[in-house]
């Protein structure tokens, strides 16, 4: 993310040079505060809640991207596969119907 390019995206490109010349990346911004914006020399207080309300808004945003597990791969690679033939863990540590199996043939008898 290029922090010059958000600050005027947000009609705040004054502060640009401050940003610059105190290191604030996209890696600091989430933790400014008001207090660390007037630091920076942001003294109108509608600047700083328009900046803390958009950094909140970067943080509900990268919040909400779904991490990358490997799902996508993983559903590829059985594409092709009759449905029949894949094996789909239950989730409870009964992979192959085990259970299932046992109750059946110990309801019938010896």
């Amino acid at each position: 993310m290029d922090i010059v390019v958000w600050l005027r995206s947000l009609g705040l490109g004054k502060y640009e040079a401050a940003f610059r010349e105190n290191d604030i990346d996209e890696k600091v911004l989430p933790s400014l505060s008001h207090e660390t914006l007037k630091d920076l020399g942001v003294t109108s207080v509608g600047h700083r809640l328009k900046l803390l309300e958009a950094i909140t808004a970067l943080r509900t945003n990268e919040g909400s991207k779904a991490p990358n597990t490997g799902l996508e791969t993983a559903t590829r690679s059985t594409e092709g596969i009759p449905r029949g033939s894949r094996r789909t863990p239950s989730g409870d540590g009964d992979v192959l119907g085990s259970r299932r199996l046992y109750s059946a043939l110990r309801s019938h008898g010896p």
